[in-house]
């Protein structure tokens, strides 16, 4: 079992490394100057987490946090806000068409494999692998960098779900991680192909750099398992200790995902949109979609909110409630086992006076 942690731990974090890789390649090829190369350094920080991990931790993950999946982002982001807010990521047309051209006077691949049927081997895979490197690099920038969004998502939950179950979280809060990190991609995979799609927002820089800056905030909440980890169980006690003690005890993993909605996703989707809408004027029917999904979504999260905090009190209130009953019903528990002094002195009668009992067995009388 401890070989099997192991080899997920590094196969994880080398996926991590070889995508963040593809991205600086392209990056290079764009851009061309080999300078950006120099983006690739940002992996040795993985590797000394790897490192730190495999000795300390043996290969298991992080309480609340994953460092492998934050320095992914780190490594990663940077070649997508260079490709972002390169000036020809929005166009496509031209060199499609000559990327078809391209690949037709060149042959498929089925061509190019029977026409060297007499050539075996390495040579076959490594003439096949250049000629499929070639083709892919003239396929226009928006494709690559769509391509480069989606598989970032996949990765991130296919990465989280193959590391290592560390801390306290267990398989079925993995699982319920991993359905919300699904919903969550959609989303943000949503925002950026829905709003940087447009003309308008493209020839605008500063507006597409305050995008990336939202996408990049919204990023930052796959590292984080406080979704999930933050169900604890505490002693009736804590009633005693005000509202605001038992609210944040009993619903602390509610809140953190209705903080995520207010502060990390919705909330900052909603405002971007509606600043397109407003004062951009960039409106069309996907934006205003999305934008009124935004707002249920943060009107539903508030409900929510409202309701958490209406059953809070009723908790604090029933619990408030409970010491009165048993004095109340203190009284009714002396009567079934006797008359007491104090029923004799409602009835107008003095208070029994209890005296020692004695007999004659002990007490003879001489």
């Amino acid at each position: 079992m401890g070989g099997l942690v192991l080899l997920k731990a590094l196969v994880t974090r080398l996926l991590f490394v070889l995508h963040s890789l593809v991205a600086v390649w392209r990056v290079t090829w764009v851009k061309k100057e080999h300078r950006y190369w120099l983006l690739a350094l940002l992996n040795l920080l993985l590797v000394l987490e790897t490192v730190l991990t495999l000795k300390f931790k043996r290969g298991r993950g992080y309480k609340w946090f994953s460092p492998a999946i934050f320095l992914y982002l780190i490594n990663i982001m940077p070649s997508l806000w260079l490709l972002e807010t390169h000036h020809g990521n929005q166009y496509c047309s031209v060199q499609s068409e000559k990327w078809a051209q391209n690949f037709s006077t060149r042959g498929d691949v089925n061509q190019t494999l029977t026409s060297h049927r007499d050539i075996r081997g390495m040579e076959d895979i490594l003439k096949l692998a250049l000629l499929f490197i070639d083709n892919l690099s003239l396929v226009c920038e928006p494709v690559w960098t769509l391509g480069l969004h989606q598989t970032l998502l996949l990765i991130l939950i296919l990465g989280r779900w193959l590391l290592p179950i560390g801390g306290t979280i267990t398989r079925d809060q993995l699982s319920e991680l991993l359905l919300i990190f699904v919903g969550t991609a959609a989303d943000i995979l949503e925002f950026t192909t829905e709003t940087l799609k447009e003309n308008d927002v493209r020839n605008n820089p500063t507006l597409v750099s305050g995008i990336l800056v939202v996408w990049t905030w919204s990023m930052l909440q796959f590292p984080l398992d406080l979704a999930v980890q933050l169900k604890l169980v505490y002693p009736s006690s804590v009633k005693d200790r005000g509202f605001l003690r038992l609210f944040l005890s009993q619903y602390s993993a509610d809140l953190w995902a209705i903080g995520l909605s207010f502060f990390i996703q919705d909330g900052p989707f909603l405002v971007v949109r509606l600043v397109l809408m407003i004062y951009f004027k960039v409106i069309n029917h996907m934006l205003v979609f999305f934008a009124v999904k935004n707002s249920l979504v943060t009107a539903l999260h508030f409900y929510r909110l409202v309701a958490l905090i209406m059953a809070t009190r009723a908790s604090m209130h029933d619990h408030l409630e409970s010491p009165q009953t048993q004095r109340h019903s203190s009284p009714d528990q002396a009567s079934e086992s006797g008359p007491s002094e104090w029923e004799d002195t409602s009835r107008g009668a003095l208070p029994l006076q209890t005296s020692p009992v004695t007999s004659e067995e002990s007490y003879p009388i001489p």
